[in-house]
């Protein structure tokens, strides 16, 4: 495709007296007859505006013979005895006549390859201002919080009494019974029942599988035929043509640009449909049997219940065929001081513990600065 070249003009500031805008052409400053010197802020041309879209120059292109003469003349140099710039086919200086030496220095060249950035809208007050509150609020909450999490944690010994025990125990009778149960044909083993013997050592058992009828066990897929299933989607294609740019700094403040045609490029939506396989839930059935088994059944059970005493435990008549399991709770409450009196209950896990615990005893607790009890050692 065809490529289009223009130059572009630049322009600088003069650091001496201040003026603006100065053509690149210009290698004296035209308000205070100054020359341009190799200085940051002379030798950095501004090219202007782009095109965000297409790179192009939103400024004129360079028509003048002379002007298009100075562009190509090559990259300007700057004197060594007097720092004035020069065009780079000049041999000698126009402002002092000094010869061009081999360290005679070139300007910088600005990266030109990309558009400019569009410029940061200038920042809004308010919302700053929302911001840090907000940031300031986080930090003193997140602060706050870490503080007081430190002090809740610091714990205290105190002296405190055991005001009162209770006890509430229960003993239940279980019986190993023969049983009556449904299973699946497939998961069942044949096999002999064995009698606990002081309450374990029992075998359930699989006996007189019985009454076996087929019923539904659960579903399947089955393939059955296909259907058109559709999905949409996207995919880039070439639709016409766009401009598109780049410049390059020629290092006397003009740059050259360089446009061109290039294939554009756009969203299409399309559906891709294929023919998949359909699938149907056909059930599945099996073999479900009556059968006889054991389990272990309640029969019987009996509580009591007490204070300040060692717990008192039911008793029950346990035959050849029976086991018994224990159930029990413990409280214990505790009474101590810290900024005004204070109740404890505590909860012994056995009665080897709960028998530690005396009315009236002496007890340490370590509390904590938030009030939670992280240990009870009695005296």
């Amino acid at each position: 495709m065809a490529k289009r070249t223009r130059i572009i003009e630049g322009t600088w500031n003069c650091t001496s007296c201040d003026a603006k805008d100065i053509l690149a052409r210009h290698k004296r400053c035209p308000t205070c007859n100054n020359p341009r010197e190799l200085s940051g802020d002379e030798s950095d041309f501004d090219f202007g505006d782009v095109d965000a879209a297409s790179g192009r120059s939103l400024r004129e292109g360079v028509t003048d013979e002379k002007a298009v003469e100075m562009a190509n003349a090559g990259e300007d140099w700057f004197c060594a005895f007097c720092g004035a710039a020069n065009r780079g086919d000049h041999p000698r200086c126009k402002h002092c006549n000094a010869e061009r030496e081999s360290d005679s220095k070139v300007g910088p060249r600005k990266d030109l390859s990309g558009p400019a950035p569009a410029p940061a809208p200038p920042p809004k007050k308010k919302p700053r201002l929302g911001m840090w509150l907000f940031l300031g609020a986080l930090l003193s909450c997140c602060f706050g919080t870490c503080v007081y999490s430190g002090w809740s944690n610091q714990t205290h010994d105190y002296p405190g009494e055991v005001t009162g025990t209770s006890w509430k125990v229960a003993v239940v009778q279980e019986r190993f019974t023969r049983v009556e149960k449904e299973g699946w044909a497939d998961e069942l083993r044949q096999a002999s029942a064995r009698m606990p013997v002081n309450g374990a050592g029992e075998i359930a058992g699989v006996e007189n599988v019985r009454g076996c009828v087929e019923r539904q066990r659960g579903t399947r897929k089955v393939a059955d035929g296909t259907e058109r299933v559709c999905r949409s989607k996207t995919r880039r294609v070439a639709c016409g043509t766009e401009e598109k740019c780049r410049r390059r700094d020629k290092g006397n403040g003009f740059a050259e640009e360089v446009c061109e045609d290039v294939t554009k490029y756009c969203n299409e939506s399309y559906e891709d449909c294929q023919n998949q396989t359909r699938y149907r839930n056909e059930p599945v059935y099996a073999r479900r049997c009556t059968y006889d088994t054991h389990e272990w059944r309640k029969v019987d059970r009996r509580e009591a219940s007490g204070q300040d005493g060692a717990p008192r435990w039911p008793t029950l008549q346990v035959g050849p065929q029976d086991r018994q399991r224990r159930e029990e709770t413990y409280v214990v409450n505790v009474r101590y001081e810290d900024d005004g009196v204070k109740e404890q209950v505590l909860e012994p896990k056995t009665e080897a513990e709960f028998l530690s615990w005396k009315k009236g005893q002496g007890v340490v607790l370590t509390v904590t600065n938030g009030g939670e009890v992280k240990k009870a050692v009695p005296r």
